[in-house]
């Protein structure tokens, strides 16, 4: 018997033993699939959680989400790599969903999910469970996800295939550049982050605090490896370059990177990132690297693989509120009919 509740509170999340443990870093091996994810999204980025969570005897699936006036999302933001429920191991994941799903037609005229991935079947798998209970799903694939599957090589094997322009920036400007990785929080180095970030051609960063509460979680943990690269002959001492990966489960997270503009012609990232590559392959001993989100193409420099990540819009089909919506679909679909005629 499936039994589906909902919370607003997280502290609720949080007192539930099975449901705390099932989130945990104990059982989740990435940290876009825990609690304290969630917690740092609604503290930091003001994001209004509203935890799905569908029980079956001691069987969860949890679908965190968040938004208002009917109009449901992800509770998710430009951090997250991607977005998928959880589940317990051994549990009917579909059926919990599809509980999840049907109850929230009481609730919600329109859910909007963004950034699943399909590799381990998480797309089809909510597709389906929505379907089934009778809402309307549109799935289209709406960011890349550039990653590096090392299969057992050292790091010198993997930068002997990186392409020869890259080999070539390396073997010039690694003299002229020192690095060093940190596997703990830094508050200066975290400093010197913040400094560099702002002085890059990076877009303003989003939530500067939620990411240093991340970072010094994840070093407390053990997780973080905070990179930081200074030019050799300047007397300053300046930092030109900063990176923020985690590890954990075999897997290297690559968060954040950035470098002065100053400083461009010494190549910081470049060697910055050849810096943590060495150090996550041959002293991690990880087997994947995942870049996160977006198709920069720097990005193909370093990845040999890139993984699609879906949207599905899914929507009441007798819902008032959703007709507009259909009326404005199909006036779409019929001009790129015409287009294509």
């Amino acid at each position: 018997m499936v039994k589906v509740e909902y919370h607003a509170d997280l502290k609720e999340v949080q007192s539930d033993a099975g449901l705390a443990a099932l989130l945990s870093s104990d059982a989740q091996a990435a940290p876009f699939d825990r609690l304290a994810w969630w917690q740092g999204l609604a503290e930091h980025c003001g994001l209004a959680p509203m935890i799905a969570v569908a029980r079956d005897g001691a069987d969860y699936a949890v679908l965190p989400l968040t938004g208002a006036d009917g109009h449901l999302g992800a509770l998710s933001n430009w951090y997250s790599f991607r977005f998928r429920p959880v589940a317990s191991p051994g549990a009917d994941a579909g059926a919990l969903l599809a509980g999840i799903a049907a109850d929230l037609g009481t609730r919600a005229h329109r859910v909007t999910l963004s950034g699943l991935p399909d590799e381990d079947g998480t797309a089809t798998l909510v597709e389906t469970a929505f379907r089934k209970a009778g809402w309307l799903v549109a799935r289209e694939v709406c960011d890349a996800n550039h990653m590096l599957d090392v299969a057992g090589r050292d790091y010198a094997t993997y930068l002997a295939a990186r392409p020869g322009k890259l080999r070539t920036t390396l073997k010039r400007k690694a003299g002229k550049v020192a690095t060093e990785v940190l596997t703990r929080f830094d508050a200066d180095a975290w400093d010197a982050y913040e400094a560099i970030y702002r002085e890059s051609w990076k877009p303003e960063e989003g939530s500067p605090d939620f990411l240093r509460a991340f970072a010094q979680a994840e070093g407390a943990a053990g997780r973080l490896r905070l990179g930081v690269a200074h030019a050799k002959d300047e007397e300053t001492g300046e930092a030109i370059a900063a990176q923020m990966w985690t590890v954990e489960g075999g897997t290297a997270f690559i968060h954040k990177l950035a470098h002065r503009e100053s400083a461009r012609p010494l190549s910081p990232g470049s060697v910055l990132s050849a810096a943590l590559f060495r150090h996550v392959i041959d002293g991690d001993k990880v087997s994947l690297v995942d870049f996160g989100t977006g198709d920069d193409p720097y990005k193909r420099d370093w990845m040999e693989a890139v993984r699609p990540r879906y949207r599905l819009d899914m929507f009441r089909p007798l819902s008032p509120r959703n007709w507009l919506i259909f009326a404005k679909i199909g006036l779409r679909r019929l001009a790129a009919t015409a287009k294509r005629g």
